[in-house]
């Protein structure tokens, strides 16, 4: 199989027509003329049964249903206020759609309007929708549904993407129209991502469709179509089996950083108890800074490593959102990020991400000739956002100092204190202390010391609105001191704060941004505190995200019921809640928020597997 590749996304054109939006690309309509809702509803939603099979499930279980053309989010809204209506409590709804020409915005809300019985499932999807960029993208459409947006071609998201499917709505445009959606190739991938009772759904009765998907494996039968069309099409997956179980274990997180605090509260959303353990408490090392800048390292390259970055910005900015952080002035603001160019490499590298269309203007856009801005980046307090996050029923913590781990069903953390802590699951959010664990010795994590300077905001540094990174990076006030930071130091393990440290971060701000160092005070800047933290970051530059492997005869098999949520370097804010909710569905057993590229980019067992290949180390 050929390595897949991405591509630059590029939204859809619309002509609107009598207040229906029809895909000029395509020349087909986006929803039926006639009645668009009631077209959805007999396809999609009777065609699949989905009423009696929601209405019967139990409590503990959860439903997935697969869509090939997002489109308007008609379908995915209706499934779900469906679902509100006739599930029990407790269950779940995940929805999964693929889209390669997303609408914009303002196209997507001209839609929805059309459905105001939909508007508040319609206002949680306008507030959480993504920007065109490729891949994945999982949004909450509910406490109880989740949907994750596919963005690219059909069949190669789907060969990424490895959870079974309970029902399929096969929509996109006609056959005709859009023959690539209706391919061999494709259903067989649906195919590979139904299991026996999977059921499908679709408004075409055309032959080689229904032929196709015979061949593909699903028992076909065609049915009276919606008003002026004949004939549908339904089919299903060998026999029926029941909804599955949720899976909601017990939960140890070691750390109560921005990775554990992230963690806990991603899996107790999910119905988990979760524990977490800490022995200096929430946020005591570098999640502790002062100030901390959301932001991303944008490429016009789609490798793994950088649609990482580029999507667990997204990401965060949703969860951010989602929260309701920051509330109040010295919380921070998400009001954008300046990059500014430290060099002609970075200024070429930043004008390509934007010019080939591989970050969005949603993401990313020039600010003057010499920085460009990162859309709806900004700067927060870190500890008060991890203390917020574990603020949750689900979620007790302790002090404790874990000594070590041993797998098992169920996990056992041994303690310094002679507790022994068992969970069914332990994830070690621990950095660098990570490899002092016994056994854990082998983890390729370097330890880079960083000084920030809190320096005292004078009348015109009162001003400031924006977080800017330069060489360093520099932050707006917060109870009236600025972050100048921050020191890079691989070599130096020394805890202490030193003066030659507070002179760097000093001169690297007067050297690339001369302007805000003479408003901070010039020679004169008053430094009133700094504050010495150690990043963790691995050797690729990726986090460290899954079950941790047994370094051992076999690379490929895990520690029962451990895992790892570290490395997340300078970019902790930024990458934490994308790993939080990759290794809470990890563990729940339910449809993961990236692809499978991005899965095996971030787990922990791909420098085992290097190294008994001996392949190189990935460069950035």
């Amino acid at each position: 199989m050929t390595t897949p590749s991405f591509a630059p996304i590029r939204p859809a054109n619309l002509d609107w027509q009598d207040s229906t939006p029809v895909a000029t690309d395509y020349n087909d309509p986006y929803f039926s003329r006639q009645d668009g809702m009631a077209e959805s509803r007999y396809v999609f939603l009777e065609g699949n049964r989905l009423a009696d099979r929601f209405r019967t499930m139990a409590p503990d279980q959860y439903f997935v249903i697969g869509e090939t053309g997002f489109g308007t989010g008609l379908n995915c809204l209706l499934a779900a206020q469906l679902f509100l209506a006739q599930a029990p409590k407790g269950a779940r709804l995940h929805l999964v759609s693929v889209e390669k020409h997303p609408l914009r915005p303002e196209d997507l809300q001209t839609a929805l309007a059309h459905w105001p019985e939909l508007a508040p499932l319609a206002a949680s999807l306008l507030a959480e929708y993504p920007a065109p960029a490729p891949g994945q993208h999982r949004l909450e459409l509910h406490p109880a549904i989740s949907l994750t947006l596919l963005y690219g071609e059909a069949e190669q998201l789907w060969r990424l993407f490895n959870h079974p499917m309970d029902a399929w709505f096969l929509d996109g445009f006609a056959p005709a129209c859009n023959p690539d959606m209706w391919q061999p190739a494709v259903f067989a991938e649906l195919a590979r991502l139904s299991r026996p009772g999977t059921t499908l759904a679709t408004f075409t009765a055309a032959g080689f469709v229904r032929r196709g998907l015979q061949e593909a494996g699903f028992q076909m039968e065609k049915r009276n179509g919606f008003g002026h069309k004949r004939h549908m099409l339904t089919g299903t997956m060998n026999t029926a089996s029941p909804a599955r179980q949720q899976a909601r274990p017990s939960i140890l997180v070691v750390g109560a950083g921005l990775a554990g605090a992230t963690t806990a509260r991603a899996l107790a959303e999910r119905g988990c108890q979760v524990t977490v353990t800490d022995p200096d408490g929430v946020a005591s090392q570098a999640s502790g800074n002062l100030a901390g800048v959301v932001y991303s390292t944008p490429s016009a390259h789609l490798t793994p490593q950088n649609r990482f970055y580029q999507q667990s910005y997204d990401h965060a900015l949703r969860w951010l959102k989602r929260h309701q952080f920051p509330d109040q002035p010295d919380q921070g603001r998400l009001n954008g990020v300046i990059q500014h160019f430290v060099d002609d490499k970075q200024k070429d590298k930043l004008n390509q991400a934007m010019e080939t269309g591989a970050w969005p203007e949603a993401q990313l856009r020039a600010a003057g000739n010499q920085a460009v801005e990162l859309v709806g980046g900004g700067y927060i307090q870190p500890a008060v956002w991890c203390r917020q996050l574990l603020e949750h029923p689900n979620i007790t913590l302790i002090q404790s100092t874990v000594t070590g781990v041993q797998e098992g069903n169920p996990a056992i953390a041994h303690c310094a204190d002679g507790r022994h802590l068992s969970a069914d699951a332990i994830v070690l959010c621990t950095a660098g202390s990570t490899a002092r664990l016994p056994g854990l010795e082998w983890l390729p994590l370097k330890h880079i010391r960083g000084q920030v300077s809190y320096c005292r905001a004078t009348e015109a540094s009162s001003r400031w609105e924006k977080a800017r990174c330069h060489g360093g990076y520099l932050t707006p006030a917060l109870s009236g001191l600025h972050c100048v930071g921050a020191t890079f130091n691989l070599h130096n393990p020394d805890p202490a704060p030193c003066d030659s440290d507070d002179a760097e971060n000093l001169a690297q701000l007067k050297n690339y941004l001369p302007e805000y160092w003479q408003q901070l005070g010039g020679d004169h800047i008053e430094i009133v505190e700094r504050r010495v933290a150690f990043r963790c970051q691995s050797i690729d530059f990726l986090p460290l995200c899954g079950p941790l492997p047994v370094a051992a005869e076999n690379p490929h098999r895990s520690a029962a019921g451990i895992y790892l949520n570290v490395a997340h370097g300078s970019r902790g804010i930024t990458g934490t809640p994308l790993c939080a909710d990759l290794l809470a569905d990890l563990i729940c057993n339910s449809p993961l928020p990236v692809d499978q590229q991005l899965v095996d980019a971030l787990a922990p067992e791909r420098f085992i597997v290097r190294k008994r290949r001996k392949q190189p180390e990935w460069k950035p």
